[in-house]
């Protein structure tokens, strides 16, 4: 399909420690219908960085962002989106009070296993943890698949970094924009506080959650399904 056929742009960005491919199976959904999907990319593996940026012909701009994704893209693809799709996602990862103060150094934690080279055995820890209630070995490819980079470990310490300070809607965040927000049940990573403060910051966007589901939404029907909610809110 040319270019100037395209009317509905998707720009995915995968999570903290994630990587691109785990959209795989969106793209292919989503050229099926004939839209352009781009999947940007962090780089903490063996894949080079990569920012998507608007095609000129999209009319329907859709933000699709995994947990910290939304918050890594930069403010001018925001501020041209019409649409956001919010996947086990947050306004502020660390919620205030006690909870948040736990939270906090537990991040902090983490950072101190990368930064002393502990790197692999964390992520492991951590995806056991993002894929509850099923095994690590449900999850999509990731960075671990061919190593971390050591520009890529500084990655990882630096979006760790901004996670720990990640607060309300990310800049450029488009006033009006049609949302949906996909909670996981089950979720380990984003508290329920956080959860809460992202429905509030968004009061006009739908809301599923899925159950049974951890903070990786492993549902094969997923995609399909929000797809299908992308479609029905074309203009």
């Amino acid at each position: 399909m040319s270019q100037a056929a395209w009317t509905t742009q998707l720009i995915a960005l995968h999570g903290w420690a994630g990587d691109s491919r785990a959209w795989q199976p969106w793209a292919e959904l989503a050229e099926a219908r004939g839209w352009r999907f781009s999947a940007a990319e962090r780089g903490y593996g063996g894949l080079p960085p990569q920012q998507p940026r608007w095609d000129p012909q999209a009319q329907q701009r859709v933000v699709i962002g995994h947990s910290m994704g939304p918050h890594l893209l930069p403010a001018q693809v925001w501020q041209q989106a019409t649409t956001a799709v919010w996947l086990a996602s947050f306004a502020a990862f660390v919620p205030p009070g006690r909870q948040g103060r736990s939270i906090r150094a537990a991040l902090q934690a983490m950072g101190q296993r990368i930064a002393s080279g502990d790197t692999t055995a964390l992520l492991r820890d951590f995806f056991r943890e993002a894929a509850a209630p099923f095994p690590p070995s449900a999850l999509p490819l990731g960075p671990l698949e061919h190593g971390i980079t050591t520009t890529g470990r500084q990655r990882l310490l630096d979006d760790l970094e901004r996670l720990e300070h990640s607060a309300g809607l990310p800049a450029g965040y488009p006033e009006g924009a049609k949302a949906l927000i996909v909670e996981a049940a089950d979720d380990r990573i984003v508290h329920p506080v956080s959860c809460a403060a992202l429905r509030e910051q968004l009061p006009q966007a739908q809301v599923w959650n899925l159950e049974p589901a951890g903070h990786c939404l492993l549902d094969p029907t997923l995609a399909e399904r929000v797809l299908d909610w992308i479609a029905d809110e074309q203009p």
